[in-house]
């Protein structure tokens, strides 16, 4: 993905905002303003205390964003209120933030106001009250924003239908990494598998958006098919349902074994047969990119932006339906030749997907007010 020259924005005052994370979205602020500051921009984050740690030494102010409404809001207004004065632009990744920061940046005249940009990375879910709560503040950050981005294509309509002026897709890549040949005996012998095994793999956080529900039916529609003998479903990652999941497989004997959270994915990735994601809503799987560089053939729902990530190069189920999944696997089991062209597709669709490079051409050009509503 290539776009067009940088804008220079050597002394541009930037202010990133985020609010509680589970992580993605710590480790994409932190590239994001390691690369403006790359090109001479003068960037500052705002966000809670847990998320210091992964910003990579960016400068830091204490702004308590917590994940739902509560009394800590004031002092974050009145946080962000006083961080705005000198910003030239501030730019919030996610929706409580973001509506957090348009509220703040009202309170300036609009001569010293700065430009206001947010980043939405999640679909709210939930029930009633929070849908309710959450499309007010959709409704916020799409009405207040200069310009609004979602990671997902979805996530865009929405904003253009709460209002928002000038939306665009935001560019989220995976870490870059060396593509790792592993050694598959040893590896299937390491995960306490035999040589004739089979692997299929899943890496997640293990959260309800990741489908874990729909994993457990699918492994066990899997093991009933003929080509589901001596496949043993890997799942790496862990998260706050890791307990409760492993507890579920036991109960319905469900050959899965979950490994906890890795350091070793890629190795784990050129070992698999297949890699699935059972996800019931993604942005930009950094997972599923993961699985693309590395040339995996990949069994997807498609949810979100999946589609938009994986393209031709995998073969699309629809969300929570186990049985479509299993069959799905089980053919490419039985077709060594349909998992080579997988393979291939992969590797090529991984070529196109976007760069650090990108999202710095991307977010300069927003930044500079260079782009027009798309």
């Amino acid at each position: 993905m290539t776009l067009p020259d940088v804008p220079d924005v050597h002394g541009t005052r930037v202010l990133l905002v985020l609010g509680t994370s589970a992580g993605g979205v710590v480790r994409h602020v932190a590239q994001v303003g390691a690369s403006l500051r790359e090109v001479g921009a003068d960037v500052r984050v705002a966000g809670p205390a847990s998320v210091v740690g992964a910003l990579g030494g960016l400068p830091w102010a204490d702004v308590p964003i917590g994940p739902r409404p509560g009394a800590a809001d004031a002092t974050a207004l009145r946080r962000l209120r006083a961080l705005l004065e000198g910003a030239d632009v501030v730019h919030a990744h996610g929706l409580r933030a973001g509506a957090l920061t348009v509220l703040a940046a009202r309170s300036r005249s609009r001569s010293r106001r700065p430009r206001v940009v947010v980043t939405l990375h999640n679909l709210p879910v939930g029930g009633r009250g929070v849908r309710t709560v959450s499309e007010m503040l959709e409704r916020v950050v799409a009405q207040g924003a200069d310009v609004v981005l979602g990671v997902s294509g979805d996530l865009v309509a929405r904003a253009r239908a709460r209002g928002a002026r000038y939306t665009m897709r935001a560019l989220v890549p995976a870490p870059t990494g060396p593509v790792v040949d592993g050694d598959r005996m040893q590896i299937l012998t390491e995960l306490g598998l035999g040589p004739s095994s089979r692997l299929v793999l899943t890496v997640a956080r293990l959260a309800p958006q990741k489908g874990l529900d729909t994993l457990l039916d699918a492994a066990c529609s899997l093991a009933r098919l003929p080509a589901g003998r001596d496949v043993t479903w890997c799942v790496a990652g862990g998260g706050p349902l890791l307990d409760g999941l492993r507890a579920d497989a036991a109960r319905r004997g469900a050959p899965v074994q979950l490994l906890g959270p890795r350091d070793d994915v890629p190795r784990l990735l050129a070992a698999a047969d297949v890699v699935v994601s059972t996800a019931v809503w993604e942005g930009q799987p950094i997972a599923v990119q993961e699985a693309l560089r590395a040339g995996c053939a990949l069994v997807v729902t498609d949810a979100g932006g999946t589609r938009e990530v994986v393209g031709d190069a995998a073969v699309l189920v629809p969300v929570g339906d186990a049985p479509a999944i299993a069959a799905e696997v089980a053919t490419l089991l039985d077709d060594p030749q349909r998992v080579s062209q997988l393979r291939r597709d992969a590797l090529a669709r991984a070529s196109t997907l976007p760069t650090p490079a990108d999202v710095l051409g991307q977010l300069t050009q927003v930044y500079a007010g260079q782009l027009s509503r798309v």
